[in-house]
């Protein structure tokens, strides 16, 4: 199946470890120019600096055609921590800003910059890092989920908006991942996850990678709006 992918122009935010790089290799691999933004190089969170990469990716590229924003980042702790009759401990602004700054925000600014160059383009394609636990919620993850969800409110809205200028959106999103963050937690956490998955085992990125690579694709001309769940069939509560 021809991709129809090779020189087309990429960003891929968060590039630099873990979904992100196996993301860039996957592109890589089928001919694709890719651009990494990443820490301290591009900073998501910062609209200005992030108008001036996207200029300088069409400046030395001529266009955009593919925006993955991948970035992303978890600050993990309960919204009401309570024992013996009092707060123990609570999320804290900080806590919740960094998270929504990253996740929320970030997407917010890249796609606002890359968008208008797609447009002029003649189309392009959007693919936003949301995951399951946007669908379903988890424990002491307030702010990550809260990011996720909105991903996929984003992605529904784009859709509506943008499909007009041949721009496809859709979302995809994780479940339980190996990256090398991952698999330095314990190994009791790591045997959890994988026994609530029903294929037995976590993803790898390359699974997300590939996920990527062929939403962008010919192969996926006619998906837009979706979240693709990559998640070896997780379910809540096996």
């Amino acid at each position: 199946m021809d991709l129809n992918l090779k020189d087309k122009v990429v960003i891929v935010t968060g590039g630099a470890a873990g979904i992100g790089r196996a993301t860039v290799t996957a592109f890589e691999n089928e001919g694709a120019r890719v651009v990494v933004w990443d820490v301290p190089d591009v900073n998501v969170t910062q609209s200005e600096a992030i108008a001036a990469a996207t200029e300088k990716v069409v400046a030395e590229h001529g266009r955009i055609d593919v925006l993955v924003n991948n970035a992303g980042i978890v600050r993990d702790s309960q919204l009401v921590k309570w024992k013996d009759g009092a707060v123990l401990s609570t999320m804290d602004d900080a806590t919740f800003d960094a998270v929504i700054n990253v996740n929320l925000k970030g997407v917010f600014y890249c796609t606002r910059a890359v968008v208008p160059h797609m447009i002029r383009g003649g189309g392009g394609v959007v693919l936003n890092a949301s995951s399951i636990v946007g669908l379903y919620g988890n424990f002491g993850q307030t702010n990550y989920a809260a990011t996720k969800a909105g991903v996929i409110s984003f992605t529904q809205t784009w859709a509506r908006e943008l499909g007009r200028y041949n721009i496809r959106v859709n979302a995809v999103a994780p479940g339980f991942i190996a990256t090398e963050m991952v698999k330095a937690m314990p190994q009791k956490v790591l045997d959890g996850m994988a026994a609530r998955t029903p294929l037995g085992r976590m993803g790898e990125p390359a699974d997300i990678a590939n996920a990527y690579v062929w939403l962008a694709s010919d192969a996926a001309k006619f998906v837009h709006g979706t979240v693709l769940s990559v998640d070896g069939g997780l379910v809540m509560g096996t």
